[in-house]
């Protein structure tokens, strides 16, 4: 079995992934205690630390944690085009380079950076590549869509997959190994009636979400359900269909699922347990701790379950096949 370190592990989306494929966590940092806690609630078994990794010396916590894989997500608002025009901030940014004590403390076969794809944009994206194979890693550089996973959401990133033993890791064979067939954003709606609806056509609502209605309305003809970007903007029109996977679910509360009585529109908003299933999370992961917002932004944070499994299950059979040929 595999084991894993998880820097910035928020909730553990990724680490179920990890787990699902057979792998076990041993250690997992995040400097947010409501991450922290979850991820201790659906991994009691692992070292939890409530930490900036920063303020943390990787070599004390190698003497009782020797991992296979050390996963890190560093953090990616400031690399994001979600936050817009405003300018990102560099010691975000510079968490990527946070983890290089913990690849020498540590020194795991593998090492998993997981970002948003414009973290290729940052100044310092090639040192960060060169200090990894500086340290006898074999670097691929792969761009996944959790959709091509089976997940119900478009949500694509780059994964930089390394390994000391020089294997190569491609997309089409993560795909192959890890083959699902594609789900549609209809797949996480909870149609039960639970959740209540409020109409479309409020004087209260944004003159910019009704128009976003609008157009979805024209497009798709009166009666039929569809999910609308309710906050912030797309750049595709602020509405999709409920037949594609969900368009990337972010930090803040932002996609209402509009529905109909009779002739007449109704809107509310995604809640966190249709969101975590977008995530592809699976019923085994829990979201127990904090308010809702607080639960929304925990998904949004995450890495799709799915795709790490992928990634997991490759690394699984590399290291399997090597164990037969050295045996």
């Amino acid at each position: 079995m595999l084991t894993f370190a998880d820097l910035f592990c928020g909730a553990g989306l990724g680490a179920r992934g990890a787990v699902s494929a057979g792998a076990k966590p041993i250690l997992a940092v995040d400097s947010w205690s409501m991450a922290t806690q979850t991820y201790k609630s659906n991994f009691p078994t692992a070292e939890v630390i409530c930490s900036p990794i920063e303020s943390l010396i990787p070599a004390e916590l190698a003497k009782k944690h020797a991992p296979d894989v050390l996963l890190t997500s560093p953090e990616c608002t400031s690399h994001s085009i979600a936050r817009g025009a405003r300018p990102g901030n560099e010691k975000s940014k510079e968490t990527a380079i946070s983890i290089v004590p913990w690849i020498e403390a540590m020194e795991p076969r593998w090492l998993i950076v997981e970002n948003v794809n414009r973290m290729k944009k940052w100044g310092r994206h090639k040192e960060l590549i060169q200090t990894i194979k500086g340290h006898g890693y074999e670097v691929s550089d792969l761009y996944l869509n959790s959709a091509d996973f089976g997940a119900p959401q478009a949500r694509k990133r780059m994964f930089l997959v390394c390994d000391r033993k020089g294997t190569t890791f491609n997309k089409d064979d993560l795909i192959n190994l890890h083959r699902r067939r594609k789900r549609s954003a209809r797949t996480i709606i909870d149609w039960s009636g639970q959740y209540n609806s409020r109409p479309l056509y409020d004087p209260k609502r944004a003159k910019a979400t009704l128009a976003r209605a609008d157009r979805a309305i024209a497009e798709l003809g009166r009666g039929q359900d569809f999910i609308i970007v309710y906050y912030g903007s797309d750049y595709a029109g602020g509405w999709q269909s409920l037949d594609v996977p969900l368009r990337t679910v972010t930090t803040l509360d932002r996609f209402g699922l509009v529905t109909w009585q009779n002739d007449t529109p109704y809107l509310r908003m995604l809640q966190p347990p249709e969101l975590l299933k977008a995530m592809g999370a699976g019923a085994k992961h829990k979201l127990p701790h904090g308010n809702r917002r607080e639960r929304v932004k925990l998904c949004g944070n995450g890495v799709c379950s799915p795709v790490m499994e992928a990634i997991f299950k490759k690394l699984a059979k590399v290291h399997s096949d090597k164990k037969e040929l050295t045996s």
